[in-house]
Parts: structure tokens; sequence; C-alpha cells
């Protein structure tokens, strides 16, 4: 028997060892949960006893190489509620709902949803409206200060810019859509700050509570290389050639050959960034609107790429400016019969004057002595098929054939810009090596990062904090080389197709083109054309050089020295009196080169034609016709001799033709005037296309369909007078974009 002593102690010896067992237990648990779950579980109880309000940053400034302001944010009043705070919702509801005109019973939903920690009222709402509803001091609304985009040039730049998102998730602020707002992003959108109040369990804040306030980090600034001036130049041009022609797009870049900063880029169609077509019918027709065409679209340059078959030639030894040729007027290159564009041929031409005037079958025999290997060679050192590295997001690379599948046909037609697809960026980029010396330039479009700093008085300065400079990708031809196709393209201006681009007391250099566009099974497209020219001043030491490219125009006579070597020429002209370069020539010199455009309007075509021939000058005429209508250049203007003048024509009618029925009773209009047609709900190719059949002109403003007009429908005007037309995107559209 044993001892009750002994099994006391036994006992408690158990006892004490449990105890020790449970206590240990207890420790490493509490200490798993504090260095383990201890940042969790804080996270947790702090978000039960707080709340916070987001406070949105300033999103950066976009300016232009001068300072232009180009894209800024502005603040607007944004209304939240916190329903555990909100004691009596019908009621305020209904006091609230009629000043920021909502629905009242949609309203008392929301702030009767007790499970939601807080709840967005109304965004974006002007400060009248948002003082009107702080003044009635309901507890449980907050009012927070954020960020609104606004351009103030409108669509000026509409596709380098971009647009941004209104409405994005709490605390993100403001995100960027397309453009430089989407690829600087990161840069200008900043972070977001907050204000921390403490509450109860249910919600509701404390009396004795103290906000805490973490302020927002503001976006850098951004400076484009982009010049504001230059950028109006060239819209101006597109809407000049968008009145005329009605195209379906068009494509402008005017870029620094030396250093590959874009000065302008544009677009047509383009839209307003301070109201973007994001909810216009589904997402490819909202792209025909906000996509930077001239770094995603591929398409053929035509004539335009025969500068960089020149070169390659040229730098290769497999040409010189002594070579001759002979133009039948076609090439058979394996079996096909592939023709030139001008009917008959060019006869004997020197290696010159083929650039100036075009010829196809001289370039397809300088891609035949390339071969296939030399060819490919150059393509990859002028860039193309691969994108050049603009900062553009999503930048197309062109196609290129196989170099395995090219058979010499297929070698014969690339050498003058068929059988190859690039991007207009990838085109002048390329043409810039060819005149700049023969370096490849990486283009670019942002050219400084700068951070906003305010000093101890509250002044704000900016300090650069990141600078983009020129960037030689390699070296593709010789300066020599370089030299003499300036020279050669210099040609093309003063005696060859580009006549049209001459700018009295410059030297200009250039190349048209007129490129066929294929539909399904690779068959050509009638009547279907990019008219395109790109041009370079000066000559012997190029500043700027401008693509301009015209897809569909609606024009009897499609060639790109008619349709667009003109608008180069103003483009260039302006800028180069911009920039402060001086002409070379002096004014009697210049004159001497000119000639007045005699008015040939209402002649018939054999008069006009004695006319033009008489001042010196071509002409191109569309068939069909015998009395001129209208002529291109306009009557007066001063050109350089050998211009070519499109004539439009018409059948001179005498009486009444059958079919036609007699004008009631109505006062004619006097001679000269015309009745301003109604356009109203039609889209902007068709009011074009209204207004110009009346001579009228169209000034668009917005995108989308026409909602107004001035002057009124009916209103007798003199022809040629401006039509401003407001456009815009459905309600619908418009509803959707604004939530």
């Amino acid at each position: 028997m044993a001892l009750p002593g002994v099994t006391n102690r036994k006992r408690l010896v158990a006892l004490l060892l449990g105890f020790t067992l449970i206590f240990l237990a207890l420790t490493v648990r509490v200490g798993y949960i504090q260095l383990v779950w201890g940042v969790d579980l804080q996270k947790k109880a702090v978000d039960q006893w707080t709340r916070d309000l987001d406070v949105f940053p300033k999103r950066g400034v976009i300016k232009d190489r001068n300072g232009k302001i180009l894209a800024q944010s502005a603040t607007s009043v944004s209304i939240a509620a916190r329903p555990s705070q909100i004691s009596d919702p019908q009621k305020v509801a209904s006091l609230i709902a009629p000043i920021l005109e909502l629905d009242e019973q949609e309203l008392y939903k929301k702030l009767s949803n007790k499970s939601s920690t807080y709840v967005w009222i109304k965004r974006q709402v002007d400060r009248g409206t948002a003082n009107k509803v702080r003044a009635l001091n309901i507890k449980g609304l907050d009012f927070t200060e954020e960020p609104k985009r606004y351009y103030p040039n409108g669509s000026l730049a509409a596709h380098v810019l971009g647009f941004t998102m209104k409405y994005a998730e709490p605390g993100e602020g403001l995100k960027g859509q397309e453009g430089i707002e989407l690829y600087y992003d990161k840069y200008l959108k900043g972070f977001a700050g907050k204000i921390l109040m403490e509450t109860d369990a249910v919600g509701r804040e404390m009396p004795y509570n103290v906000d805490r306030y973490i302020p927002p980090i503001n976006g850098f600034n951004l400076v484009l290389t982009i010049d504001q001036v230059i950028q109006y130049f060239v819209e101006r041009e597109i809407n000049n050639v968008v009145a005329k022609y009605n195209p379906k797009k068009v494509y402008a870049v005017a870029m620094d050959p030396n250093t590959g900063e874009i000065l302008a880029l544009a677009n047509w169609p383009t839209f307003d960034p301070n109201n973007p077509p994001r909810d216009v019918g589904n997402f490819e027709e909202m792209q025909n609107y906000v996509k930077n065409f001239v770094c995603k679209d591929n398409i053929d340059p035509g004539s335009t790429f025969k500068i960089i078959t020149a070169a390659a030639a040229l730098e290769e030894g497999v040409v010189n400016l002594n070579s001759t040729f002979n133009c039948p007027g076609y090439k058979i290159v394996d079996g096909q019969k592939i023709n030139c564009w001008r009917s008959g041929g060019h006869g004997h031409e020197t290696f010159t004057q083929a650039v100036q005037n075009s010829c196809n079958p001289v370039f397809m025999e300088l891609a035949l002595r390339l071969g296939k290997d030399r060819f490919y060679h150059y393509l990859n050192e002028f860039g193309f098929g691969q994108p050049t590295g603009i900062d553009v997001l999503g930048e197309e690379k062109g196609i290129i054939m196989s170099r395995n599948s090219v058979k010499n046909v297929d070698l014969a037609r690339m050498g003058f810009g068929q059988a190859i697809s690039v991007t207009p960026i990838q085109l002048i980029t390329a043409v810039s090596a060819v005149i700049n010396g023969g370096n490849l330039m990486k283009p670019y479009i942002a050219k400084e990062l700068r951070e906003v700093v305010v000093d101890e008085n509250g002044q704000e300065t900016e300090r650069v904090v990141k600078t983009v400079t020129p960037q030689k990708v390699r070296q593709v031809i010789s300066p020599e080389t370089s030299k003499i196709m300036r020279e050669v393209l210099e040609s093309v201006v003063t005696d060859g197709s580009g006549r049209n681009a001459y700018i009295p007391g410059y030297r200009v250099g250039g190349k048209t083109g007129t490129a066929q566009k294929y539909g399904p099974g690779g068959k050509i497209i009638p009547n279907k054309n990019i008219s395109s020219f790109i041009g370079f001043a000066p000559a012997d030491d190029p500043k700027v050089i401008v693509l301009f490219m015209v897809d569909e125009p609606e024009a009897p006579v499609t060639f790109g020295s008619i349709i667009a070597a003109p608008y180069v020429k103003n483009i260039l002209e302006d800028t180069l009196k911009y920039l402060g370069i001086e002409p070379e020539l002096d004014e009697e010199a210049q004159q001497a080169e000119q000639v007045e455009v005699p008015d040939v309007i209402g002649k018939s075509l054999d008069e006009a034609i004695r006319a033009l021939k008489g001042a010196g000058l071509e002409y191109m005429a569309d068939e069909g016709g015998t009395v001129v209508k209208d002529q291109m250049p306009k009557p007066g203007a001063k050109v350089v001799s050998g211009t070519t003048v499109l004539l439009y024509t018409e059948r001179e009618v005498q009486g009444q033709t059958e079919g036609q029925t007699e004008v009631q009773a109505e006062e004619a209009p006097a001679e000269g005037m015309v009745a301003v047609p109604n356009v109203l709900g039609k889209s902007i190719r068709e009011a074009n296309r209204i207004l110009v059949s009346e001579g009228l002109r169209l000034k668009i403003e917005g995108s989308g369909i026409a909602v107004g007009q001035d002057p009124a429908p009916g209103t007798r005007v003199k022809e040629g007078t401006e039509v401003t037309v407001r456009f815009a995107l459905p309600s619908g559209g418009q509803q959707n974009a604004a939530e």
C-alpha cells in the first residue's frame, strides 16, 4: 500500500506538468498569432475602427516643346456618403436628389445600404452645385476633390495626346487611354493620398476623432517634341484636303530629320479628347477615331518608296548619275508585264530623270540589279519590318514578304513601292535617314519629364528629372550618297513631278506617290488610291521633313503631285518662316521663277488648255466634260513655271435637258449666290459632300452626327463661303461616356 504523501506528490507533479504544457502551448500560440498573424490582424483591426477617403493626385501637365499647355488637370468636387451615419436616408434623398438631378428612389437605396462603408453619390460636380449640398450640413456626406482632364486646344494633337478615363477606381485617379496619356501614364498619374478618421463598430465617427491627412504625390509634367504652331499648320492642311476631296483617311507627320523629333503628327478622322468617343458603336468603330493611324496602319507606300530603292542602288554602285535607261512603258519580269504609270513610257532617260518622272520600269530594274539579298539587307537597315520604337503603344511593324518566298517579280514590284506595306512613321523615318547624312534616327515624341517642386514660400518651380536625347540607331548609307539623293530629290520639285511643292526662295526636295489599293484576292480596287507626297527643306541642309498621305480622295485625278504636294508646300512654307529660316533667293529672282495661274473657270476645255499653256503651265483634266467648273490651284495663285493645274469639268447643256423638270415659281438666286443646304443629322462625310456640291466649304467642329450649322439652312451666301457644322455623338453614347 502506497503512502498517502507519495501519491499526493505524484498527483501534484502530474498537475504541474499539465499546467506547464498548457502554458507553453498558449505561449507558442500567442507568439504565433503576434508574430505571424500580427500584421494581418492589425490591418483588420484598423479597418474596423477607421475609415478613409481618397485624395486624388494632380495629373501632370503635358506641354509642347515651347511650354504651351496641351493637357492639364483641373479639379471638381465629388460627393460620397457613409450610410452608417445617415440617420434618415429617405429625408436626405429627398433633399439632395433635386439638387444633384438624381433619381430619389435610387439614391435612397444607396443611402440605406448599411453594409457599404461609403458610396459615391455623384462625381465631377461643379462647385456651385456642391456648395448647395454642403450648405444642408448633412452628417454622413463627404466632399472630396477629384481631378478632371482638360485639353485647351480641343482636337489639336488628339492622336498624339490620347485621352484619360474620367472615372477610375478609387485611389487610382485618372487613367491614360491611348497616346502619350497611356504611354507615360505611370509618370503622369502620381499617387493618391488619404483622409483617415476613427469610427465605432458600426462605422459612426467617434466624437474625439482627429482626422489624419496623408497628402497625395502629384504626377510629373511632360514636355513633348511637338510644336503647337507646326501642329496647327499640319491640321489646317488636313482640314483643307478633307473639305476638298472628302477622303477616307489622312496621315500627316512633320519631323526633324536630323534628330527624330516629331514636330507634328495628325490623322483624319480625329476626335476631341475632352469628349472622346469611347462608347461609339463598338471597339472597332471607336478605333476609327482614336487610333494613331500614322503608327498603327500598314499601307502600301507607292512611289515614295522609290527613294529607298534609289538610295540603296546608289550606295551599292549598281547605278550612278551617268546611268541611262529606256522606258517603253512596261517591263516583263517572270513572264508578267508590269506597266509604267505613264502610257507609252518615258523613253530614254537618265537616272535623275527617272526619279523626276517616277518611272516604274527603272526602279524595277534597280531592285533586280540589287538582288534579293542586298535589297532585303537595306529593307532591314532602313527599319522596315520592325517597329521604329516611337513612344506609342501598339506600333505596327509593316508587312514584308518572307525572303525565301520572294520571286523576281515580287522584288521588281517592291522596287517601286508595291508588294510591301509600311507604316507612315517607318516611311518618314527611313527617308529622313536618306537625306540627313545616312543616319537612321529613332523617332520620339516625349522630350522631358519634370517634377514640380514647391519651395518654403509656396512658389512652384519645375525640376528636370529625365531628358530624352536623339538616338542614332545605325548608319545606313554614306554621307556622299545622302548628298546625291538630296540633290536628285530637289530636282523632282524643280523639274519633275513634284513642282506643286515648289516654294519661291527656298530649296525644296521631295517625292510624289500614288499607291493602288487591293481588295480580296489581291485584286486592285478601281479608283481607290493613296495619294502622297514627302517633302523636306532646305534641300541642302534639311531642317524639317513632312509626309502627307491622303487615302481614297474623291477626285478625277488622284496623283500625289495634285492631291498631296500642294498641302506639303503650305506646311513647309509656313514652318520655314516660323522657324526663322530665311529664303535664299532675292525678291526679283523669286518673281522671275513664278507665274500667275490664269482664271479658266467657265471656259471650254480647249480654251482653258490654251490659256494654261500660254502661261507656261501644264494641266490635267477629268474625262467627259467640256467646260471647266473648277480648278486647282485657284486663279491668281503664284506658282512655278511648269506646275500642273487640275481642271474639273462638266458637260455644257443648251437649254433644258431630257428628264429635267421646270422649276416652279421661285425667285432665282443672285449670280454667285447659293442657298445653304440642310446637313443636320448627316455624318461628316455626307455633310462635306452636300456642301461641296453647292460650292461651299465645310468647317468641322466635334465628331459624329451634325447637330447644328451656321449659317442656317436656306440662308443665301456667296459661293465658297465656309459653313460651320457642329458634330456630336449620339445622345446615348454621350451619356455612357459621362458615367
